[in-house]
């Protein structure tokens, strides 16, 4: 007895040894909240369920294919001590494959079915006709010799006619119904046949709760095919002889998303973080210079990346109304920036469906003070075109994109924004100036020998540039030209002493761009020399190649 007591408690210490089971709950996300990155995106779904005591491990089978495993990452909080234990991200299983052989033939059958269906009222149709023309053409008739017969029997043969047409239009009915009945249960199968199952990503959470509670889960993860791109409306005001010009720019992010889940009703953000670039800068790897090989192999050369409103008030106006039509406010992102980044919180609830283009959102406007003036680069086109110039002050950086620019109301094009940190001068051009005029010609070119022996040959060449301010105000101008750069020391260029002395050289580090600033008062007109000569050895040819 004693033995079989000692052998029922031992049993009993190896069931308690014995690790339970965790309990796997199916369970259901939803996405709350999504940070728009210009490479990539970072999705936040939350899961709010009801957790039991103990040891549990939760399948969430609702997440994209696309998601990055690496970055999965679990928070939150219940109404009891909870602990999250290990995350993982599983592949969908592998979907059993359809029935094809079966849906084929019961799409065969019911295309026999309809066709059945189709003599029958074909059928249906000439007994109709048939009856039709019987009430046509026998009253005349009814008697063996044609002659008058009772009112009576004209009767019985109407409603002999009548009962045939009724009885061939419930069958053509009866059919048509049916027909359609097949139509959609065929379209059924098709779609059965030619679809694709759904396929979703399966995350596993391990939790473990003290007692049975309500948890709130916060699941984050990285999805690649999903980017921002900045754009910008500058609305530029010029101004007047009384008035200061002022320049509205206007900041917005046009969201793409092809992740393959739609993101709807998400609070959304976006951020100047570029998430594939890395987090660390690369490495350079050694150079090596050595001479060519006798198969001649070629050197690879290395760079740098480059990286209705009228209608409205008119209406106001004939109801007699003092009231003024209000303008409609676009709503703005709020703004949150620190020593790296800005993120951009769009208000509200979003949302952006996947792969069905750009959504467009306005994040940030400011006001600014330009310096406008009319700029021209004559040597490639004699217009003069008004540009504003202004100090970026903000904190979040403006990223490369394209800007539409409007002149006092009037759009006039659209142009590049560059990179521009805090305290960076931006420029933009908006359109030709027609009011300052500017011509360029040649006064002179020669081409010769040089020398007291004609020991080298020589390339002079003369220019004249006049601009004519047409304004009745004064307005600074800004003409960009350039004279050749030598990279060989046998290769000589100077200016020639008749040239007018430009403000700027190396103008932006261009190498041989030359600037002449200055401001024009109204109707003055000004001309602008330049000169310059290039020497050479005589036994050498040159050539002029622009450098990208």
């Amino acid at each position: 007895m004693r033995h079989q007591l000692l052998s029922f408690v031992s049993a009993l210490a190896v069931i308690a040894a014995i690790p339970a089971t965790a309990a796997e709950i199916e369970t259901a996300s939803q996405i709350d909240a999504v940070t728009v990155y210009p490479d990539s995106a970072m999705v936040t779904r939350v899961i709010r369920l009801d957790l039991p005591a103990g040891d549990s491990t939760l399948l969430a089978g609702d997440f994209p294919l696309t998601l990055d495993p690496s970055s999965l990452r679990v928070e939150g909080e219940g109404g009891a001590r909870l602990v999250i234990g290990a995350v993982e991200a599983r592949p969908p299983l592998p979907q059993p494959a359809a029935n094809l052989p079966q849906i084929d033939k019961r799409i065969e059958a019911l295309r026999d079915e309809r066709a059945a269906l189709d003599g029958a009222i074909a059928s249906a149709t000439a007994r109709r006709r048939f009856a039709e023309r019987f009430a046509e053409k026998s009253p005349a008739g009814l008697g063996e010799k044609g002659e008058a017969r009772p009112i009576g029997e004209w009767r019985l043969a109407f409603a002999a006619v009548a009962e045939e047409i009724a009885a061939a239009d419930n069958v053509i009915r009866d059919a048509n119904i049916k027909q359609r009945d097949i139509d959609r249960e065929i379209a059924r199968l098709e779609a059965e046949r030619n679809a694709t199952p759904p396929r979703k990503m399966q995350v596993r959470i391990d939790l473990s709760a003290d007692a049975a509670a309500p948890a709130l889960l916060r699941v984050t993860y990285a999805v690649r095919g999903a980017r921002w791109m900045p754009a910008y409306d500058a609305r530029l005001g010029t101004g007047g002889k009384d008035r200061k010009p002022s320049l509205e720019l206007i900041r917005r992010a046009e969201i793409v998303q092809t992740t393959g889940e739609d993101w709807p009703d998400v609070a959304l953000s976006v951020s100047t973080v570029r998430i594939a670039q890395g987090g660390s800068a690369p490495e350079l790897r050694p150079w090596i210079v050595q001479y060519l090989q006798p198969m001649q192999r070629r050197v690879p050369e290395f760079s740098s990346a480059p990286a209705a409103g009228a209608v409205v008030q008119d209406q106001l106006a004939r109801r007699g109304d003092n009231a003024r039509a209000k303008v409609a406010e676009e709503q703005q992102a709020t703004v949150e920036a620190n020593g790296f980044q800005v993120m951009f919180r769009i208000p509200g609830r979003i949302a952006v469906p996947a792969g069905q283009g750009a959504k467009s959102f306005r994040i940030v406007s400011s006001t600014v003070t330009p310096a406008l003036m009319a700029h021209a680069v004559p040597a490639l086109t004699e217009t003069a075109f008004l540009q504003a110039t202004f100090k970026h002050a903000e904190d979040a950086p403006l990223l490369p994109g394209r800007v539409s620019t409007y002149r006092d109301g009037i759009f006039v094009g659209r142009s590049p924004m560059a990179l521009a940190s805090k305290d960076e001068d931006v420029r933009l051009g908006f359109g030709a100036d027609d009011k300052v005029k500017v011509v360029r010609t040649v006064v002179r070119r020669n081409e010769g020998t040089a020398g007291l022996i004609g020991s080298s040959k020589i390339d002079e060449r003369e220019f004249k540039t006049t601009i004519r301010n047409a304004h009745d105000f004064p307005i600074k101008v800004a003409i960009e030209d350039q004279i050749p750069v030598s990279e060989h020391e046998d290769i000589q260029v100077e200016l020639l002493p008749l040239t007018t002395q430009p403000t700027a050289r190396d103008l932006r580090d261009r190498r041989g761009v030359m600037e002449w600033a200055f401001e024009a008062k109204p109707g003055e007109t000004r001309e602008l020399k330049l000169g310059w000569r290039v020497r050479w050895p005589k036994d050498k040819s040159v050539q002029y190649t622009p450098q990208g």
